[in-house]
């Protein structure tokens, strides 16, 4: 079975998806686009199509290319002519100015399906801790694609320690909580830094309700009705059979079975009702491979239920 992860580098500790080659901490761009597999870029070439006609059988259709790595040839997509590719080596080079004279520091990066998306991960240095010890570091994701999956998407993103759970953190009260920049539009960077803001407004305020949240004694029947919410498609509502090994599973994380549900900020919590489920997303959910599960986790069906989850968590202590 083909991976989804081509390549992946990171420094530290092993990531939760346990994938990828480990760096020193420090190294240049250029090593971590070689480890990381980020050292090719993105060609375009026009559409070609046969006529199946013995004279100019091959034409080529104007309004459509083809993308393909340079290294290996291999394609990636068809596109329109206003598509504005994002290279692999922007992805990488965002983060340039924030880790020299910022302090922050890359901590993974690589190559999903094969070249279609890419990504890289920042420690941006932030680090709050809640009662119990229980600490939550802060980061930044630059994700894009190139087979029309996502758009060159910004985010502050939170990693719990204890579990190393993910949580995309929104940059204001944007319903999205991400700076994403369509395709139709050229990759601008310093844009992109300065609707992040790149400061600690986000992150305060995203821990101000995790706080909150741990404060928030939640009773079994406010805990079912969370999971009923968040875990049963609105489609199969009524039907007693929908989500009834997910919601048991992330029960079963929550009442004591999760890491860090022992915790004083979790026990009993809405806090612990919304790690339950990042948990179960990031680690438990059933899913292909790891990396179906990583893609899904930060891109995909995974990252929305996580961001309705914080909205239901939210809902207990509004």
């Amino acid at each position: 079975m083909s991976h989804l992860v081509e390549s992946m580098a990171y420094v530290g500790d092993m990531p939760w998806h346990k994938l990828g080659s480990r760096l020193e901490k420090g190294m240049p761009l250029e090593v971590w686009a070689d480890k990381a597999g980020l050292n090719w870029e993105i060609n375009r070439s026009p559409v070609m199509f046969d006529t199946g006609q013995e004279k100019e059988s091959l034409l080529s259709f104007e309004d459509k290319s083809v993308l393909y790595r340079s290294d290996t040839g291999n394609a990636l997509s068809v596109v329109g002519q206003r598509y504005n590719v994002v290279q692999p080596r922007e992805i990488l080079e965002f983060y340039k100015d924030l880790t020299e004279v910022s302090g922050f520091e890359l901590e993974t990066a690589g190559v999903l399906k094969g070249g279609k998306k890419i990504w890289a991960l920042a420690r941006t240095g932030q680090s709050t801790s809640l009662k119990g010890n229980d600490t939550s570091n802060g980061y930044v994701l630059l994700a894009t694609a190139c087979d029309g999956s996502m758009a060159t998407t910004a985010q502050f993103t939170s990693v719990r320690v204890v579990c190393n759970n993910t949580l995309a953190i929104s940059i204001s009260q944007d319903k999205e909580g991400a700076v994403k920049i369509p395709h139709s539009t050229s990759f601008d960077p310093e844009a992109i830094k300065k609707q992040l803001g790149i400061s600690v407004s986000s992150w305060d305020t995203f821990m101000y309700q995790m706080k909150i949240l741990s404060e928030r004694k939640v009773s079994l029947k406010e805990a079912r009705s969370f999971y009923h919410e968040v875990l049963i498609p609105p489609h199969n509502l009524g039907n007693d059979n929908a989500g009834v090994k997910s919601i048991a599973k992330a029960i079963s994380l929550y009442e004591g079975n999760g890491r860090g549900s022992q915790l004083e900020s979790s026990r009993h919590t809405a806090y612990g009702l919304l790690n339950s489920i990042t948990e179960f997303v990031d680690h438990e959910k059933r899913a292909i491979t790891a990396e179906h599960r990583m893609d899904s986790a930060w891109f995909g069906h995974g990252a929305t239920t996580k961001k309705k989850a914080l909205d239901a968590a939210l809902s207990l202590v509004a």
